[in-house]
Parts: structure tokens; C-alpha cells; sequence
């Protein structure tokens, strides 16, 4: 509770240096004490907030995975497709119709497109990573580097390391503030002064974590990138070739 300040003399006399000194402390340390309070109820609505941060981020994460999911399959299925489409061009010519083995060949190679445009179908409505952005026609050479493994998880040489604090929780050892009056408004002011100190310790080390989710994510963008302008020039390449053979 907050120390009265020193009443008025009954006589109406002016009140003394002493008494006019304490009335100021008193009111410094009241405004002192209120805002360590703000400051606790900042950090902790902080503290809230980076939580819920780290929780969308990680959430976002996930779907990032799946996308990345969808892009290989669709590569692989591709990959099936060309196989077809390779032993029909193989066979092409031998015949005026089309035989039987080609009927299926080329079934089996639309029912690949098909499986891919369900998957981009679906992609599409998640997120706006997946638009197509070129049509190259002519012969599809992949890009070994663009389905290698992925670097999530790749160390950041600039990133910043964590601050283990070993103090358990204990401010200076003089304390964090200059005891006046030595009541209980300045153990209060202490108290909260510590768990402002620990409070700030625990939001560097989540913004060093968002940092590095963030990282990650971005080159997982950029692979996910990649393997959408990847595939969109092999499902060109897949259908110009169907298209020729269809003539």
C-alpha cells in the first residue's frame, strides 16, 4: 500500500523541507511503481503475443509441407506420364491407327494429367504460390538441383545466438533500483523489475526463433517456386507430346 504523505500541520503552518522532501519521494515513488507495473503488463501482453506468433508460424509451416507434398507428387506423376508417352513415340508410325497398346498407353498418360490437375486444382486454393508462370514447349530437361533433397533445418551464419540467463531470475546484486524509502511499493518495484528482466530475455529468444522459422520458410518458398515453374514446363512439354501423337 502506498505510504500517506505527511499531513498538514493542524495550524495551517507551511510544511517543512523535510515534510515538502517526503511528499515528492512519496509521489515519485508511486508514479515509479506504476510504471513498472505497465511495464510487467506490456511484456506479458508481449509475451501473448509471441506465442501466438510462433504458434501461425509453425502452423504455416505445415501447410508449406503440403504444398511441397503436392509439387512432388505431381513431379512424380509426370515422370510416369513421360514414360508412356515415350513407348507410344517408340511405336508410333508402325501402324495407321492406333493399336490397342496405345489406347491404354495413352490412357493411362491422361489419367496421370488428370491426377496432376487435380492436384494443382487443389494447391491453388490454399495459397498463391502455385500460378503458373511460363510455357516453354519443345524437350523438358530437369533441373537436378530444383528436387534435390530439401536445407530446411540449414544453419543461418548471421543469426543470432541464444541468451542462456544462469541467474535465475535475480537482477544485480545491488538491485535494479535505489532503495528511498524502504517500503513495500519498492519490493514491489523490485519484483516487478525482475520479472521485466526475465520477460525481456524470453522474447529475444522467441524473435531469434521467428527468425530462423522464417528463414527456413523463405527457402522453402523459393524451392516451392522452382518446382511449380518445373512443372508447369514439363505438364506443357507432356501435353504437346500427347497432342502430336493424338494427330
Amino acid at each position: 500500500m502506498p505510504t500517506p504523505a505527511p499531513a498538514a500541520p493542524e495550524n495551517g503552518a507551511p510544511r517543512s523541507e523535510l515534510q515538502e522532501l517526503q511528499l515528492k519521494a512519496g509521489q515519485v515513488t508511486d508514479d515509479s511503481l506504476d510504471s513498472t507495473r505497465r511495464m510487467l503488463a506490456l511484456c506479458e501482453e508481449s509475451q501473448d503475443v509471441g506465442g501466438q506468433t510462433l504458434v501461425l508460424l509453425d502452423h504455416q509451416g505445415e501447410q508449406l509441407d503440403r504444398i511441397e507434398e503436392g509439387m512432388d507428387q505431381i513431379n512424380a506423376d509426370m515422370k510416369e506420364a513421360e514414360k508412356n508417352l515415350t513407348g507410344m513415340e517408340k511405336c508410333c508410325g508402325l501402324c495407321v491407327l492406333p493399336c490397342n497398346n496405345h489406347g491404354e498407353v495413352l490412357w493411362a498418360v491422361h489419367s496421370a494429367l488428370q491426377q496432376v490437375s487435380m492436384l494443382i486444382t487443389g494447391m491453388e486454393k490454399c495459397c498463391g504460390l502455385c500460378v503458373l508462370l511460363c510455357n516453354k514447349s519443345a524437350s523438358f530437361k530437369e533441373d537436378e538441383g530444383t528436387w534435390k533433397g530439401n536445407d530446411d533445418g540449414k544453419v543461418v551464419n548471421n543469426q543470432p545466438t541464444r541468451v542462456m540467463d544462469d541467474r535465475n531470475g535475480l537482477g544485480p546484486q545491488g538491485g535494479y533500483i535505489a532503495k528511498i524509502t524502504n517500503d513495500a511499493r519498492e519490493d514491489e518495484m523490485e519484483n516487478n523489475m525482475g520479472e521485466v528482466n526475465t520477460m525481456i530475455g524470453n522474447l529475444r529468444n522467441m524473435a531469434i526463433d521467428m527468425g530462423s522459422e522464417l528463414e527456413n520458410q523463405n527457402r522453402q518458398v523459393d524451392r516451392i517456386n522452382r518446382k511449380g515453374e518445373s512443372n508447369e514446363t514439363r505438364i506443357a512439354v507432356a501435353n504437346q507430346r500427347a497432342h502430336d501423337l493424338l494427330k
